[in-house]
């Protein structure tokens, strides 16, 4: 623990640490995160001054269990919080790889384990209308632009942390980003504040840490007003990626298909660099994270003009980017199928590969529920899409429909049984048999087919 005296009133809060805390976005409920580390507390004290009498403010405290001084830390948080009468939600999380020594330059390891823990319990605890207040401060910001500059960032990694994103069902807020440490610290100080050391801070072998005790020392004493001056070049690569992100969904609204594939012919239209900004943000439109290529030239060209009998992709965190038929697709991984053909109990829905199926009763039906098995195609299976008229193999109507492959394979198909043989009834939900579709099913049975997705 860190004691700066006696604790002050409030009353004399600097209105320049004020102003920021003070004007906030909407909110139904106020959290602080509490790390119990200077910054936080500090916003922790001017937050209960400006807001403590709305009774709509409390903290939240993650203990990673990391730290030898964890458990101590987390009593800490509890102390402070009973003494300015503020609700505390503390959660413990374990940390994958915390036994591991990967904490280097690779930028992953157990510090980017620990914050993806650390926001995942954020997301799961915001409620509608919540805001989360984040005590980064210019430093934080100036040390993130570094970190990614080094690790080979584009214009969005330089424009480091935002002030404000969605987060789970609510919004998080940083209010003290145009501050420094010095600036902070200068006000706990002077206002009695106690907070607790983290003793990771100071291991070098931490990537932040190596540039927060080594490396931004001696850039500061070159240049005084480096905070400041990262912080603008920040603001700037932010309002760049912004334009970037505009520009992106012209040319998304000039390429894109009906069901957000991406027109190669129009795609083709454009500059190199307005392909590779519209394909970054499409996978940021879809929630996925853009992948870092290092020959985008050879990527496009792939997929702008390789033989048509080829198939080339583009693989991301959770998607691939996929061609087919002159059009681009974003296609999420897919789960695993599961094994066997299940069958549809009434009334009760089946999820099945990223599929709701439901068997439900149509009225009173006059027969019992039929046997509906589902499974995936084996090959060989023929419908009847049009009642009365010819039957088709499956494989053809599928590619006169142009599914694409990759949807074909994993599409549920929907087997009635019938004297010991399986005859299709339904085809994702594409085609469901008129005897289980439609106001007045002719079995009684009626099929639903969703995509959970939707």
């Amino acid at each position: 623990m860190t004691p700066a005296g006696n604790p002050g009133s409030g009353r004399d809060w600097p209105e320049a640490l004020c102003t920021p805390v003070r004007h906030l976005p909407d909110h139904s409920h106020l959290r602080i995160a509490l790390s119990g580390g200077m910054d936080s507390v500090l916003l922790l004290h001017v937050a209960t001054w400006l807001y403590a009498h709305s009774g709509q403010i409390s903290a939240v405290h993650i203990n990673h269990q990391l730290q030898p001084n964890a458990d101590q830390t987390e009593r800490f948080c509890r102390s402070i919080c009973r003494q300015l009468g503020v609700p505390l939600d503390s959660h413990r999380v374990t940390v994958s790889g915390r036994e591991s020594s990967d904490i280097g330059a690779s930028g992953g390891g157990i510090e980017e384990a620990a914050r993806n823990a650390r926001y995942q319990v954020f997301e799961e605890i915001l409620a509608p209308g919540e805001l989360l207040l984040m005590a980064h401060h210019g430093d934080d910001q100036a040390e993130t632009v570094l970190f990614r500059l080094l690790r080979g960032t584009g214009m969005a990694g330089l424009g480091g942390m935002p002030v404000t994103r969605p987060l789970g069902a609510g919004r998080l807020y940083r209010p003290l980003l145009d501050f420094s440490r010095a600036e902070l610290h200068g006000w706990a100080v002077q206002h009695g504040i106690e907070w607790m050391e983290d003793p990771s801070n100071i291991d070098e072998r931490f990537d932040r840490n190596f540039l927060r005790t080594s490396i931004f020392p001696l850039l500061k004493s070159r240049w005084p007003s480096l905070i400041s001056r990262m912080g603008h070049t920040a603001h700037s690569c932010r309002e760049g990626d912004e334009l970037a992100a505009k520009l992106a969904e012209i040319h998304f609204k000039q390429c894109a298909g009906p069901s957000g594939e991406l027109c190669l012919s129009a795609l083709g239209a454009l500059s190199l660099a307005e392909q590779k900004n519209l394909l970054r943000w499409w996978a940021r439109y879809f929630r996925y994270q853009p992948p870092a290529i290092a020959d985008w030239p050879q990527v496009l060209e792939d997929f702008l003009s390789s033989p048509a009998d080829r198939e080339p992709e583009l693989r991301g965190t959770g998607f691939v980017i996929r061609r087919f038929r002159g059009c681009l697709y974003l296609v999420p991984e897919f789960t695993k199928l599961p094994a066997g053909k299940p069958v549809l109990v009434p009334d009760q829905a089946l999820s099945w590969g990223g599929w709701r199926l439901t068997l439900a009763a149509s009225g009173k039906p006059k027969t019992p529920a039929p046997e509906i098995r589902v499974s995936t195609r084996a090959g060989g299976e023929r419908i009847r899409p049009a009642p009365g008229g010819p039957s088709k193999l499956l494989k053809n109507w599928l590619q006169e429909k142009n599914v694409p492959p990759w949807e074909r394979a994993r599409l549920p198909l929907l087997l009635e049984v019938v004297d010991g043989h399986e005859e299709v009834v339904g085809a994702g939900d594409l085609w469901v048999s008129g005897k289980y579709c439609g106001e007045a099913p002719a079995s009684g049975w009626r099929i639903v087919v969703e995509r959970e997705c939707n």
